[in-house]
């Protein structure tokens, strides 16, 4: 276990960092570093990040990247959420940043981004018998989960956030109760589709995280100093202050300070409306939040309870996977793995659990239609929501799964994260060849293969007579040939004594 652990979360109204030391199961907080970024604000319709935001974005990772400058790559996480999942042709800002910060950014979808918002409020507050709802009001959306003890049960995000909101109702800066009742009636129906499963799930407790949540309660404590949570009567009486303040430079609180007051509205709007929707009395405000989620993420990858591996095991189980086939198919491809990896650049960690992921999940197709089954696999495992993985991390699985038989496709590699955009065509042929190997799905063993690597080449050595006495495999061996020869991809096969042998 590493010594300090960091977490990153570019959201898309502030940048947090949190540096933390795992001691005795517990996370000590080392060091906390926020900037509000306001990356949200500069994406516009079409998806396109403003320069200056950017400019503005890339200032503040290297700032925090001075700090994460001398720690082990496996002990960071860096998470981007609704602001980056939002803005198209990225790849150049992800580039920089990564740079800037020195590790590699993961754009998580709004289901993950709430499973370790949950997972960093449990972890951080008192235990607590029964359930308890988490709301937490981003820059780009609000993400509702109901919980017990520290599984996430009920796990929502909504397409609204204090930015976003504020950008669509008070943009201006002005404010009445006429506009702040349209904002709730938006909040409103995006709440509707939740709310009877939300209500019929139910909850003991409730408790918000995010700063907007925080500076309401601020808000609500200077005119009712003896409340120490959210309540609707405190709620209610702020959304009159606030509509009646005219602008959002004259709000009367001191909590609202002038670099939260353009966004303040639109949060206020939307955690009046999930009290109204939900019918909540009382909101205890949590300390942790989704960084804090990451760290606790982090250690479980740590310490072997990695999230991402109840996941694949429970969509092997969901798409009956025949676990001995894919457990053969591991087997080997991760011995093939071992032999190609340094020529590869494949001795990233990343690598050897991609390909341990695919072999276990190439087969979850045949559960839709036997023809196709690769492109069915790979569309469930791009669009499936998988706890524990980040967005770039289902996508290129999805493409390892998805390239694993027949016509080898390399379009849409150029929009995988580098340097899996470039390394992801090797993973692919490594599983390629280990599902070929077990074609008859049987339990007799493989002869020993040697593989010798080149650029964009494989030489892979067969025991002469293991080669004459399978002639359906040395006839699935000729059609790979060709297959990765359309791809650019040359594959020699030669016997044990070094003569061709396809």
């Amino acid at each position: 276990m590493p010594e300090l652990l960091a977490a990153v979360d570019l959201g898309s109204n502030s940048f947090h960092m949190v540096v933390a030391r795992y001691s005795h199961g517990q996370l000590l907080v080392m060091d906390r570093l926020r900037e509000m970024v306001r990356l949200g604000a500069g994406i516009d319709r079409d998806g396109r990040l403003d320069r200056e935001v950017a400019a503005r974005a890339l200032a503040c990772l290297e700032r925090f990247g001075q700090r994460l400058r001398d720690m082990r790559a496996d002990s960071v996480r860096v998470v981007g959420t609704n602001a980056l999942r939002r803005a198209h042709r990225k790849q150049f800002f992800l580039e920089r940043a990564r740079a800037a910060l020195g590790h590699p950014i993961e754009i998580v979808s709004g289901m993950e981004e709430a499973r370790l918002i949950y997972s960093g409020v449990a972890h951080t507050m008192p235990r607590s018998s029964g359930r308890r709802l988490v709301v937490d009001i981003g820059g780009g959306s609000t993400e509702l989960i109901i919980g017990e003890g520290l599984t996430p049960l009920e796990l929502e995000s909504t397409e609204m956030g204090c930015v976003s909101l504020s950008q669509r109702f008070f943009a201006d800066g002005r404010l009445s109760a006429k506009r702040m009742a349209r904002a709730r009636v938006a909040v409103r129906s995006e709440l509707e589709p939740i709310r009877a499963a939300y209500l019929r799930r139910g909850w003991e407790q409730a408790a918000g995280s995010s700063g907007t949540v925080r500076a309401i309660g601020e808000a609500i404590r200077e005119f009712m100093p003896a409340t120490q949570a959210i309540t609707r009567e405190g709620l209610e009486a702020l959304v009159e202050t606030v509509a009646g303040a005219g602008h959002v430079r004259a709000i009367p609180n001191a909590a609202v300070t002038e670099e939260r007051s353009p966004v303040f509205p639109g949060g206020l709007a939307i955690l009046a409306e999930v009290f109204a929707v939900l019918r909540i009395e009382r909101m205890e405000i949590a300390d942790g939040a989704m960084r804090d989620g990451l760290l606790y993420d982090m250690v479980g990858r740590l310490t072997h309870e990695d999230a991402r591996e109840r996941t694949v095991r429970a969509m092997q189980g969901r798409y009956h996977v025949d676990p001995a086939q894919s457990h053969r198919v591991e087997i080997t491809a991760l011995s093939m793995l071992a032999q190609v990896a340094t020529a590869w650049q494949l001795e990233d960690p990343l690598a050897e659990q991609l390909l341990s992921w695919s072999t276990r999940l190439h087969e979850i197709g045949l559960d839709v239609s036997h023809s196709r089954h690769h492109q069915h696999g790979a569309y469930l495992l791009e669009h499936a929501d998988m706890p524990g993985f980040p967005r770039e991390e289902q996508r290129l699985l999805s493409r390892i799964v998805g390239g694993h038989r027949r016509k080898l496709v390399t379009e849409g590699f150029e929009q995988l994260l580098p340097p899996w955009d470039r390394r992801a065509i090797y993973l692919i042929v490594v599983l390629r060849l280990a599902v070929l190997m077990h074609r008859g799905r049987g339990a007799s063993p493989l002869p020993e293969l040697l593989l010798t690597p080149g650029s964009r080449s494989l030489e892979l050595r067969f025991p002469a007579r293991w080669l004459r006495e399978h002639p359906l495999t040395v006839a699935d061996l000729r059609q790979e040939i060709e297959q990765l020869r359309a791809a650019d991809f040359r594959l020699k096969v030669y016997s044990s004594r070094g003569v061709a042998a396809l």
